[in-house]
């Protein structure tokens, strides 16, 4: 064979290092998830919530609930519904409490890129939409340096809504893929809105046009619409709006919404139009009572959920 100067036929040993480079890329591609760094530490999806086409239907649930993963590992957090959620690992010693909307604790973004295990982590509010008055933040990512089995909760739903994240040794094989991860979660997806949508059609006979389904909730699904949005009564007579869900707080607010959207303001007893707003309806029952004294098509919303189409209107006739 001719040798040209300066130019030196391939060794063995350069070809033995292209044969190791690209078998060790291709066992890289097929060991996991394509998002895996050159170390072998794995980036990993969670969904956050997730909904209906038209946001009426909306699931309390993280997808998947628990995901196993080894130490260095990240996981992201992706909004996936309208719904505002968070993604909360409790300080040791803490405890859960109720959503306090004006807690910057609760609404913003808390703790290191790396979770300590112990501390206060929390993602902030999440949606997949501008949601109006609260921060704009779509995913939330964390590294996981050390072993454990971590719980984590949406502050919003409570213990409706909780994760666990399932850390092991590094080297340890992954049970699952995220491809397995997506399919069983896109099942769970198909289960929620059929959930859903009985759950609506439960609402729905409940309703009457003196009565109104401020949403619903099961621990499962929750239906962001007044059930039986557009009532028709007359002078006089009373509307009850009835939040009878687990979870979901609502209201009522005919007019302007008032600067502090939860607390109550107008006269419910004597309306004939104007503002008025009922204020947190909380869920477990809560009610709230509207007697309409003038003719006129009122409408309403749900100050908390109007964005995704949570409406209403009543006509009152003589």
């Amino acid at each position: 064979m001719k040798h040209y100067r300066g130019i030196k036929p391939r060794s063995n040993k350069l070809a033995l290092i292209v044969a190791f480079a690209v078998a060790l890329l291709a066992s890289l591609a097929a060991a996991g998830p394509a998002s895996a760094d050159g170390w072998g530490h794995r980036t990993w999806q969670v969904q956050v919530g997730s909904e209906s086409s038209d946001q009426e239907i909306q699931g309390m649930a993280f997808l998947p609930s628990e995901i196993y993963i080894n130490e260095r590992d990240t996981i992201t957090w992706q909004a996936n519904s309208a719904e505002i959620h968070t993604v909360t690992f409790l300080a040791a010693g803490q405890s859960l409490q109720p959503f306090n909307p004006f807690s910057d604790d609760e609404l913003q973004k808390r703790g290191k890129d790396y979770y300590d295990g112990k501390s206060y982590y929390n993602s902030g509010i999440l949606a997949n939409v501008d949601v109006p008055g609260f921060p704009d933040a779509r995913s939330y990512t964390l590294s996981f340096p050390r072993e454990g089995n971590f719980t984590y909760y949406c502050l919003v739903h409570g213990t409706m809504m909780k994760g666990t994240v399932h850390v092991r040794d590094r080297g340890t094989d992954y049970p699952y893929s995220q491809a397995d991860y997506d399919k069983a979660s896109r099942a769970q997806e198909r289960a929620i809105l059929r959930d859903g949508h009985q759950l609506d059609a439960s609402l729905a006979q409940e309703a009457s046009n003196h009565k109104v389904m401020a949403g619903g909730d099961d621990g499962v699904a929750m239906v962001m619409r007044f059930v039986r949005p557009t009532v028709t009564v007359h002078v006089g007579e009373t509307v009850e709006f009835v939040n009878d869900g687990m979870g979901a707080p609502h209201t009522v607010t005919f007019g302007t919404e008032p600067a502090n959207i939860f607390a109550p303001s107008g006269d419910p007893e004597h309306f004939t139009g104007g503002d008025l707003s009922s204020g947190i309806i909380p869920p477990g029952g809560g009610t709230f009572e509207v007697t309409f004294k003038s003719e006129g098509t009122f409408e309403y919303i749900c100050a908390l959920h109007d964005y995704m189409g949570m409406v209403g209107k009543v006509r009152v006739v003589d």
